[in-house]
């Protein structure tokens, strides 16, 4: 490429045949798409990079050719999740390119991007599950209210939004069951456990009473209001850090340790679905890679030739 043919985008010298067709499709992408501006920088650095490291003009690109400099990447250590933005940006690019005539075909077609990694929920273990447990201590209204909560997430499984949304009248604690109203107005019988029920009871007979609740939410503020997600989470938050527990805690990890303690302890997957909520049983499936990869972690650490 000539200098005079040539542009400075970024420290990448590219044609100034290239840097206008970015700068169209940027454009494009703005207008039709409304994107980002953090997300046309990086469409931008993309498109540059293949041409820089390919030294091959934009509409020259063969399949070969990009292949190549994506598996350069990889094996450089990139993250998937780049190599699969970068991907998705070529696609888009050479789509657009077609159908403005700068291309006469596409060579991404038939091009898949790499497999991420299934992302394994985290999860509590059981001893840090009592300690959390144990934590709220007291009689006071409010110490019984987050008992029963956090029996109640972690004997049930429930998202938090099930947890703030639910009724007296879900509760019937003499048969320990909840009926949960969960995604997509799917119902679910869910059992309660002993210490669970027991929490509960406590805190509707000698805690809730005395908070004046003008509703008929089972959990309510310390002003008698719908106790909401947020103030929730922050609850629990505040007792794990009194627990001396490390990890990020938060409504969901209880899900998830509820899921994962019952598969470590034999339950049938599909009897996990069921109390999870799940309409996918690939969905419940990523809690037994959970508890198969605790197993293996505890071989490894106690087995004296793990």
């Amino acid at each position: 490429m000539s200098v005079a043919n040539t542009a400075r985008h970024g420290g990448i010298s590219i044609s100034r045949a290239d840097a206008r067709l970015i700068e169209a499709f940027l454009d494009a992408a703005w207008s039709e798409r409304g994107l980002a501006r953090a997300t046309l920088e990086a469409y931008r650095q993309d498109l540059e990079g293949l041409v820089a490291q390919t030294s091959t003009s934009l509409v020259a690109q063969d399949k070969q050719r990009i292949l190549g400099w994506l598996a350069s990447r990889l094996q450089r250590g990139d993250a998937v999740a780049s190599i699969t933005r970068t991907l998705s940006c070529l696609r888009q690019f050479h789509a657009w390119a077609l159908r403005q005539g700068e291309i006469d075909h596409n060579p991404l077609l038939d091009i898949d991007g790499p497999r991420r990694a299934p992302r394994l929920p985290a999860v509590l273990s059981e001893h840090d599950v009592d300690r959390l447990l144990s934590q709220p201590v007291g009689d006071g209204p409010l110490e019984l209210r987050d008992r029963a909560l956090l029996e109640t997430l972690y004997a049930s499984g429930l998202r938090v939004s099930e947890l703030t949304g639910l009724s007296l009248s879900a509760l019937n604690l003499s048969r320990g069951l909840v009926r949960v109203r969960g995604k997509g107005g799917r119902e679910r019988l869910v059992p309660l456990g002993e210490r669970a029920i027991e929490a509960l009871s406590r805190w509707l007979k000698q805690g809730r009473p005395l908070l004046k609740p003008a509703h008929d939410q089972v959990f309510v503020s310390r002003s008698g209001k719908t106790l909401s997600r947020v103030a929730a989470w922050q609850r629990i938050r505040q007792h794990a850090l009194a627990a001396g527990i490390e990890q990020p805690v938060y409504p969901h990890l209880l899900r998830h340790s509820f899921a994962t303690h019952l598969l470590d302890h034999g339950a049938d997957l599909r009897v996990v679905q069921m109390l999870l909520g799940h309409a996918d049983l690939a969905t419940t499936q990523l809690y037994t890679h959970v508890s198969r990869a605790r197993l293996q972690d505890l071989y490894r650490r106690h087995h004296p030739r793990g």
